[in-house]
């Protein structure tokens, strides 16, 4: 579970760019919950008195401090990057290894790799 300031941003980020599909049923005013291959992936709307003193920066800077990194497999590292880029995230340089460090608008890590 993620939580999450702007929850209509970040559903459009997780759905449009990464490509999770929103689980039927599973939408509230403050929740929805993805098909992530054989887990979920949910964002929680943090209550409004409390998301007024979040500052989210465009592009966003990385939440350092927050334990988290998820991990996408993609087929192709380079086209996943390129289509990422183009939905807002910002793709940091692909590592030797095949993989890639991301931020989503909110700043919170990711990273594709290579499957």
């Amino acid at each position: 579970m993620i939580f999450v300031k702007d929850l209509e941003r970040m559903t459009r980020f997780y759905r449009d760019a990464i490509g999770l599909a929103p689980r039927p049923r599973s939408r509230g005013d403050d929740w929805v919950e993805f098909d992530a291959g054989g887990a979920a992936l949910a964002l929680h709307a943090i209550p409004a008195e409390l998301a007024s003193d979040i500052t989210v920066t465009d592009p966003p800077v990385a939440r350092e401090a927050t334990p988290l990194k998820l991990v996408f497999e993609v087929a192709d590292l380079d086209a996943a990057r390129r289509h990422l880029i183009d939905h807002g995230a910002v793709m940091f340089d692909v590592r030797p290894w095949g993989a890639c460090d991301g931020l989503d608008p909110e700043g919170n890590v990711f990273q594709i790799a290579r499957a």
